[in-house]
């Protein structure tokens, strides 16, 4: 494949994927390899079979990750674009952490959200040792979640959020302290706008009048009432709550235009700083928001507390 010389320089998958590699590691994936107009070997990426093989070698071969799977009709997220997101997280707790990568299990990570396919807690977990604790409304994707930790042995919270209106309350306890959170919400503000969404991928990929879904996912997991930016406004407004609780809250944002007004209403909620923070994945560019109410000169301070 193409490399992907844009991802973050410490993603494993800058140089594109190592089908050698990956068939050795799982076999069964070279039943879905085939070759590109160049030559190359590749993947047919609108099989939903072929894309959830190929997570399951990237995660075996580059992560240690020996069992995956998740139920049908569930997010397949790319491998490449999801670690990239936590490499930038790890960057942004060095800035609190004299320029040095924060490794190891005391450092506490609230991935919210987290999904039928635990990519977050399983890449960051095996890239840097964090402790994670994984969030999520959907019952079955937790039960999912967990098969996962449970075949691999890994030691990852999960959490059950009652309450789909809530997104930090409930889930961040009084004794718990976070270094980062991080988040993929759902950016449709419908189901129908979610289909219209998929259609127009389609269409500018020449497939016409496709409604095949490749990487899959539930309504939680495309939309919700008001779309990203309401989503990510309440989660600002809970945010508050839990000031001193958490040293870094983050959000990906799919779309530029969202950026203004999610940094008027984090102006309101009077942050002690703002970040946005670009990512790249060949040609399509990509973001999170991050906000923070600790001081800079006390999140040093913070850091040492939450290992505690």
């Amino acid at each position: 494949m193409a490399t992907k010389t844009k991802l973050h320089p410490r993603n494993q998958h800058s140089e594109g994927y190592d089908f050698v590699r990956l068939v050795t590691q799982t076999p069964e994936l070279e039943a879905f390899t085939i070759n590109n107009p160049l030559g190359q070997t590749t993947i047919d990426f609108q099989d939903v079979r072929a894309v959830r093989m190929l997570n399951r070698a990237l995660l075996k071969t580059h992560y240690n990750i020996d069992f995956w799977d998740i139920p049908d009709g569930y997010l397949c997220p790319p491998i490449p674009g999801r670690v990239d997101y936590i490499h930038y997280l790890a960057d942004l707790l060095a800035d609190s952490n004299n320029q040095e990568i924060p490794r190891g299990r005391h450092i506490k990570a609230l991935d919210i959200g987290t999904g039928a396919s635990l990519v977050y807690p399983l890449t960051g977990q095996s890239e840097y040792g964090w402790n994670f604790t994984g969030v999520d409304i959907d019952v079955r994707a937790l039960k999912s979640a967990r098969q996962i930790c449970e075949f691999n042995e890994l030691k990852i919270t999960l959490k059950r959020q009652i309450e789909p209106e809530n997104i930090f309350r409930g889930v961040i306890e009084a004794n718990d302290a976070f270094h980062v959170s991080m988040c993929n919400p759902p950016f449709h503000s419908s189901m129908e706008k979610a289909n219209k969404g998929t259609q127009r991928k389609w269409t500018n990929l020449g497939k016409g009048n496709s409604k095949k879904l490749n990487f899959g996912g539930q309504n939680a997991e495309l939309w919700c009432p008001g779309g990203e930016i309401k989503f990510i406004a309440r989660m600002v407004k809970q945010s508050m709550e839990f000031a001193d609780q958490c040293l870094w809250f983050t959000s990906l944002v799919s779309k530029k235009d969202n950026l203004q007004p999610l940094c008027r209403i984090l102006g309101k909620a009077r942050v002690a700083d703002l970040k946005v923070v670009e990512m790249a994945q060949g040609q399509k560019t990509s973001r999170f928001i991050a906000w923070t109410y600790i001081k800079k000169n006390q999140r040093s301070l913070y850091a040492n507390r939450a290992e505690t």
